[in-house]
């Protein structure tokens, strides 16, 4: 007890009280992001009572909005990624970090309309989350110019989409040029033939 009270300068009630409010405030933080693992004893009893729910379920899921069905879109421009800003209901809700996509869908209530977070839908994020920031000229993936410490909260914040979202893409360039009837591609202000376009 004395060793705390020399190396912290706090009381050993006074510390104890802080770690626990710490351990209280990481456990609340992480749950918003992380859907927690149930212990065994209740996976089993959810296991076996979801056999006699799953018709109520069922009656009750068809009358709530159901969450669309995650799809696997590939390789997607910014311009695309607006349209699955959750203002269509019948599409998925996506955010992409770092360039990759994800299906938020299943937050809904964070990153759909109305949300908190609903400016980051359907937009590569990335120097936003960064920065903690709000303002719509940080909503673009350009992280040029971030600082390490920033860099290592977009990491976080990554780490933390891999692990709670399915990735569903990833953002490319927009593209400036259209495919020939051979599958070439050359830029718009072309002819097929490579005259410029008048």
């Amino acid at each position: 007890m004395d060793t705390i009270t020399t190396y912290t300068g706090l009381s050993p009630a006074a510390f104890f009280t802080i770690l626990a409010l710490m351990c209280v405030v990481y456990k609340t933080v992480c749950s918003m992001f992380v859907d927690p693992e149930p212990p065994e004893d209740l996976k089993n009893k959810l296991i076996s009572s979801s056999a006699a729910a799953s018709a109520a379920t069922a009656a009750n899921f068809s009358n709530q909005t159901m969450i669309p069905e995650t799809v696997q879109l590939g390789d997607v421009t910014e311009h695309e990624l607006r349209a699955y800003d959750g203002s269509d209901p019948n599409k998925p809700l996506l955010m992409a970090i770092k360039g990759q996509i994800y299906d938020v869908s299943r937050s809904r209530m964070f990153y759909g309309p109305g949300g908190p977070y609903a400016m980051f839908a359907g937009r590569d994020a990335s120097r936003a989350l960064a920065l903690m920031s709000f303002d719509p000229q940080d909503l673009t993936g350009n992280v040029e110019g971030l600082s390490d410490s920033e860099l290592e909260v977009l990491q976080d914040w990554e780490y933390k989409f891999m692990e709670k979202y399915v990735k569903v893409g990833q953002i490319v360039s927009e593209q400036t040029s259209k495919p020939t009837k051979n599958g070439d591609k050359v830029p718009e202000n072309q002819n097929h033939d490579g005259a410029e376009a008048q």
